[in-house]
């Protein structure tokens, strides 16, 4: 009888579970693990972040992944790598795909003002009805997750484990390149999770923090509902009087983040507001621009409490401007490009017509100002009433610079002129003056929406018609001015020094020396109700730049300014 052959091959090929496995063979296992994992994880970010964030998360979730390539001798040991590497990067994936969905379905993102909104007022039923018209959008992304679900579990597996057949440790180690590889991704991850603004993106952290800002949204609403309605009774106990017969539009553009030190309207070298200059030429005593304009905040939620509360800090209860207007019978509308739950719950929704047009909050938001132009159109287009406030709030030049104006339109982009040799004699950095170009790139997109603004509240309307427009920005901001640095900045000059403009088609403005008057955005309330021609028992004459009335108040600012008549 003849023995049957030896199956050599199965014994050298196959291993037990816990005997140790040939160290090149594991080491390319946990290789090809590492990248598939990697990479899988790094195109789901992909696919729900843009920008930066993209690498910052990719950052974060590579500790993990790193792991698959650290040799473990205990086969439970590498079984609980197996687990906890596949919910650490199915966390990922997960938040990847969730935001691709919002941003695929709504243009979204899951911070955003409309989200958590609708988060915060649906109940599980509607949740239900939400998913089913939207569900070939939601099978495509919980497809995309179960595939990368199956290729994380599939490759954690083959992470790396220990060889004991090596008699020298030395032996067993990883090439040095790659240790060393390894080390610094290690460290970059480790100054990730230090820092806040990287740390909180992590899924984990960012999750739960909406979850919170849900049910804060939830609690605040009932108080906010409450605290408008007593801003509107309060504002017909006032009774404001409009004083001129006849239709009336007046338009309040505030803008975020523009220093005036930085537009040709105000002296600047670089030719960045040349659309505001000819409307300057065309309109003569028609618009004034106020030459010595100041914030007295130098960020945007104090900058609007102060400016729709008359700057009234000391006041127990001050009036709202929107709920005058609307008490006087003006149609409000707010239409902004800036996604913020506090300012929208604040101030927006005391107007009659709402337009959020920005879904993105914060700073990675690219959605750009001109995005507003056709509902500024359609406001101005309403027949409705004869009385109307449109109120536009846009990002203007709030950081990052770079996603305020459209792809290739930076005509200062290394541009060696006076204000970049100036900077250089100032001593500021390459990446402060790279900043500066980019700052008046965005300020010269943004004077063309502003100018496009203007344009339409002087051609809209009846011949005989009233319209008048005010243009001012929340704070300044800092781009190698003082200070080496760009931002935000409430302990520089640069910080509170903003644009003001006024224009109206009836009566002329103040002539020059009045417009050289210190102003003070605090106080913007005054003047508009003074463009909107309404009277009321609690004005302050003193306080509106218009009026010959005026007297200037130095405000207090944590910052030392030499004289704010300059």
């Amino acid at each position: 009888m003849r023995t049957p052959p030896t199956r050599r091959v199965a014994r050298l090929t196959s291993f037990p579970p816990d005997a140790p496995v040939p160290r090149n063979a594991s080491r390319k296992s946990a290789l090809l693990a590492c990248g598939v994992v990697g990479a899988t994880l790094f195109a789901l970010i992909a696919l729900g972040h843009d920008g930066r964030r993209i690498a910052q998360l990719a950052v974060l979730a590579a500790p993990m992944v790193l792991w698959l390539a650290w040799p473990l001798r205990s086969a439970r040991m590498r079984r609980l790598r197996t687990v906890l590497v596949w919910l650490w990067a199915m966390g990922f994936a997960l938040d990847g795909a969730v935001r691709a969905y919002l941003l695929d379905t709504y243009q979204a993102a899951p911070d955003g003002a409309m989200v958590l909104g609708a988060a915060a007022n649906t109940n599980a039923r509607e949740s239900t009805e939400y998913l089913w018209m939207h569900w070939r959008s939601a099978v495509v992304w919980s497809g995309a997750l179960a595939v990368a679900g199956v290729l994380v579990g599939m490759f954690a597996r083959r992470g790396a484990a220990f060889d004991a057949t090596e008699s020298s440790v030395r032996a067993s180690r990883s090439p040095f390149w790659t240790r060393s590889l390894v080390l610094v991704v290690l460290l970059i991850a480790c100054v990730a999770y230090a820092s806040k603004p990287w740390r909180r993106l992590h899924p984990a952290i960012f999750w739960a923090g909406w979850s919170q800002s849900v049910h804060t949204l939830r609690a605040a609403w009932a108080d906010q509902e409450k605290v408008r309605d007593r801003a509107m009774a309060q504002a017909r106990a006032i009774a404001p009087v409009a004083l001129q017969a006849g239709p009336s539009t007046v338009v309040l553009v505030i803008t975020d983040s523009i220093n005036r030190d930085n537009m040709a309207l105000y002296g600047y070298g670089r030719p960045t507001t040349p659309r505001l200059q000819a409307h300057k030429a065309q309109a003569g005593d028609q618009m004034a621009v106020l030459k010595n304009a100041w914030s007295v905040d130098a960020s945007t939620l104090p900058a609007l409490r102060n400016m729709f509360h008359f700057g009234l800090p000391e006041s127990e209860n001050p009036p709202h401007l929107l709920a005058l207007a609307r008490a006087a019978g003006y149609k409000v509308w707010w239409i902004s490009n800036h996604d913020d739950l506090a300012i929208e719950q604040q101030h927006a929704r005391l107007a009659d017509v709402v337009d959020m047009v920005n879904r993105t909050p914060g700073r990675a938001s690219a959605s750009l100002d001109g995005e507003i132009l056709d509902c500024v159109q359609e406001a101005f287009a309403d027949t409705s009433t004869d009385r109307k406030l449109i109120v536009v709030h846009l990002m203007g030049a709030h950081p990052h610079y770079s996603l305020r104006f459209p792809e290739n339109a930076n005509p200062f982009d290394d541009d060696v002129d006076a204000v970049e040799t100036g900077l250089v004699k100032d001593g500021r950095s390459a990446w402060v003056r790279r900043f500066r170009q980019e700052y008046d790139a965005a300020l010269l997109y943004h004077d063309f929406v502003v100018s496009e603004l203007l344009q339409q509240t002087r051609s809209a309307g009846k011949p005989d018609e009233y319209r008048a427009w005010m243009y001012l920005s929340d704070h300044g901001q800092e781009v190698g001015h003082g200070s080496d640095r760009a931002g935000h900045s409430p302990s520089t000059a640069s910080g509170y020094r903003i644009p003001a403009v006024v224009w109206r088609n009836r009566e002329p403005l103040p002539d020059g020396a009045a417009q050289q008057q210190p102003f003070r955005a605090d106080w913007a309330g005054w003047t508009l109700m003074d463009l909107l021609k309404l009277q009321w028992n609690g004005q302050m004459p003193e306080r509106n730049v218009l009026g010959d009335a005026y007297r200037w108040q130095a405000p207090k600012i944590p910052v030392a300014v030499e004289s704010f008549s300059r």
